[in-house]
C-alpha cells in the first residue's frame, strides 16, 4: 500500500498554532478591558451630569443638594462620589472602580450644574 504523498512538514512548525494562540489571548482580553473602560467612564460622565442635576433641582427646593445628588447615583458610583455645593452652584465628580491602576484619575468624571440666579 502507497503512502499519500504530502509536503514534509519543517519540525520548526509543530505547535505553532498553540503558541500564537497562547500570546493572542492576552491581547484580545486586553482589548476587552479596555473597551469596558471606556464605557465605564461614559457612564460615570452621565450619572455625574444626572446627580448635578438632582443636585441643583435641591437647591430650588430648599433640600440639601448633597444627599440629592448622592441618592441621585446607581450604588456603584456613589462610593466614588464627590459632590460640593457652593452657592447655587452643585459639582458632582464620579470616581469609577477600575481594575487597571492607575486610570482612575483618567476616567473619573466631572460635572457641574447652576440653580440659577437667587429669586
Amino acid at each position: 500500500m502507497r503512502r499519500p504523498l504530502t509536503a514534509p512538514s519543517p519540525r520548526g512548525e509543530l505547535g505553532q498554532a498553540s503558541v500564537e494562540m497562547l500570546a493572542g489571548v492576552p491581547l484580545v482580553l486586553l482589548v476587552v478591558v479596555a473597551v469596558l473602560h471606556v464605557f465605564v467612564a461614559a457612564a460615570c460622565r452621565e450619572y455625574a451630569a444626572h446627580g448635578a442635576h438632582a443636585g441643583a433641582v435641591a437647591l430650588l427646593e430648599d433640600a440639601d443638594p448633597v444627599d440629592a445628588a448622592r441618592a441621585a447615583l446607581p450604588g456603584w458610583a456613589r462610593s466614588g462620589v464627590h459632590v460640593t455645593a457652593s452657592g447655587r452652584r452643585v459639582v458632582v465628580r464620579v470616581r469609577p472602580r477600575v481594575l487597571m491602576p492607575g486610570l482612575e484619575r483618567l476616567l473619573t468624571a466631572q460635572a457641574s450644574a447652576d440653580a440659577g440666579p437667587v429669586s
